[in-house]
């Protein structure tokens, strides 16, 4: 009798861990929320090598698997939220960067400040941050418009970051998700901003 009584405990556990290995990977995971490792300092101070976050899927509206369809999000994307993204030149890349600007605003860096639209973007997102002209996308005195369902992007360590200046625009359909909280080490949790 005990022997079938720790069977049964066991088969419940078993049976729990799948169900759970389940959810996580065929629910919480694609549509949800998914976590990723900082592999470089590009977004340097705001996150650090290493740093383990948590990207919202849902915030956006999450894709479907194995198709183009999008759940509808809670919320459009908005300027300087740090956004996860499939990189543009190596689909099977996630990138991390700052959003600066949308289809149809025009982009300029000059004397270390971004430009949208002729304007100064001000804040402390912004204007704490020196930005540099490097690239084919963000030559000294050149504007650039963004083009249809796409986003600009930095890296907010302008000085170490592969970013649109480099390679051009974040197209809508790769957006991933947006990046929310540090949760790992200990001593830097925080909501990211």
């Amino acid at each position: 009798m005990r022997k079938q009584k720790k069977k049964s405990e066991l088969r419940e556990w078993v049976e729990s861990l799948v169900v759970a290995a389940v959810i996580a990977f065929g629910i919480i995971r694609p549509f949800i929320i998914e976590p990723f490792k900082i592999p470089t300092g590009s977004m340097r101070p705001t996150l650090l090598e290493g740093d383990l976050i948590l990207v919202s899927k849902f915030t956006y509206g999450a894709r479907v698997p194995f198709t183009n369809l999008r759940l509808p999000g809670l919320s459009k994307p908005k300027r300087g939220d740090v956004i996860v993204f499939r990189y543009p030149v190596d689909l099977s890349k996630n990138f991390i960067k700052r959003l600066i600007a949308f289809e149809g605003e025009g982009v300029e860096i000059k004397d270390g400040s971004i430009y949208i639209d002729q304007r100064p973007l001000l804040g402390d997102l912004f204007s704490k941050r020196y930005y540099y002209n490097r690239g084919e996308f963000a030559r000294e005195g050149q504007k650039i418009t963004v083009p249809e369902l796409s986003y600009f992007v930095l890296g907010d360590n302008s000085g170490s970051s592969q970013d649109s200046r480099y390679w051009g625009y974040v197209p809508k359909r790769n957006l991933v998700g947006k990046a929310i909280v540090i949760f790992w080490p200990p001593h830097r949790i925080r909501m990211i901003k």
